[in-house]
């Protein structure tokens, strides 16, 4: 894209009510209002549940029968039983990637874009009135957002594209263990149903990451201060945070030196998609792509023990596309 082009792009997303975040506008996300252990005293954990029903439907897809990551994304779908177990006509659906990185599609950093505007496309048809694709990334927003694919996919669909900025956080006491009062991203829980669409990966601290991880991406703050107790941070986001539908990005994996990896000999193709309502299911089964065991991933029997999932995915019976 020329840099003439670009602006004219720009100029249209704006037209149409797209919110571009650059690094001043941001930078109010990123202040600490504290937090962290302040629900010992006690009380319930809050939830946001956006979970359906059909309970009689598989709990877990993995489609590898191609090489095509849009192909991959509609099989394990519809061997759930399809968007509209989903996404009700009318329905505002946020769609949360991996857009965290400064890197390319090859990298294997952020989200394949072709699997998430697969997704965008199967919510549309399923009748979703708007469809929000978002996350408040680690990296500068407007460079991960372009560089990662995902924006030009996409907004090519018509999806709005809603960019970090700090009126876009409100304060939520979530009583989790480690989290409590915390700067919560307002697009991702003010939708009528939310899709969570990781991509596996090495992470250097958790050793894996995926599904639960990826409501880091739900956070304002100085999340960095939350790494000295990931595991337990990672549960409580995964407690607070119940997706409609997790769709897993296992295209092409970093099998080491994430996150945020940079060198493309780090990631390997494995042509791979997971979906499924069980979000610890779906990091168990990841962690086998980069030869990980999930015993050895703490936050994975945190969460099962909560009873957000079940980390022996295979008790779930997943079909296999």
């Amino acid at each position: 894209m020329t840099d003439e082009s670009r602006r004219e792009a720009l100029k249209r997303m704006l037209a149409t009510g797209v919110v571009l975040g650059g690094s001043a506008a941001t930078a109010g996300y990123l202040y600490d209002p504290g937090g962290m252990g302040l629900a010992q005293g006690g009380g319930e954990r809050q939830v946001r549940d956006f979970r359906v029903g059909a309970p009689e439907l598989p709990k877990l897809a993995i489609a590898k029968s191609s090489k095509d990551p849009a192909e991959l994304t509609r099989k394990a779908i519809d061997a759930l039983g399809g968007m509209k177990r989903f996404i009700s006509r009318g329905d505002i659906v946020a769609i949360k990637p991996n857009i965290g990185w400064d890197r390319m599609p090859v990298h294997a950093a952020n989200t394949n874009p072709l699997v998430v505007a697969e997704v965008v496309r199967l919510a549309f048809d399923a009748g979703a009135k708007k469809v929000i694709v978002t996350d408040a990334s680690c990296n500068e927003p407007n460079r991960c957002f372009q560089r990662s694919g995902i924006w030009r996919a996409t907004y090519a669909l018509g999806a709005t594209i809603i960019l970090p900025a700090a009126h876009r956080f409100r304060e939520i006491r979530m009583r989790g263990d480690v989290l409590d009062l915390w700067p919560i991203f307002t697009p991702l829980v003010n939708a009528d149903k939310v899709i969570n669409i990781p991509v596996a990966k090495h992470h250097n601290l958790s050793k894996f990451t995926a599904a639960m991880k990826n409501w880091y991406g739900l956070l304002g703050g100085r999340r960095n201060r939350l790494h000295q107790n990931i595991d337990v941070s990672i549960a409580d986001l995964a407690t607070f945070m119940r997706p409609s539908l997790t769709v897993m990005d296992a295209t092409r994996v970093l099998l080491r030196n994430g996150p945020q990896g940079g060198n493309v000999d780090d990631a390997k193709d494995m042509h791979q998609v997971v979906a499924g309502v069980d979000e610890v299911a779906i990091d168990a089964y990841g962690t086998t792509l980069i030869g990980e065991k999930a015993e050895n991933v703490k936050y994975l029997k945190m969460g099962h023990d909560r009873g957000i999932g079940n980390m022996f995915w295979q008790q779930l019976s997943p079909v296999e596309v």
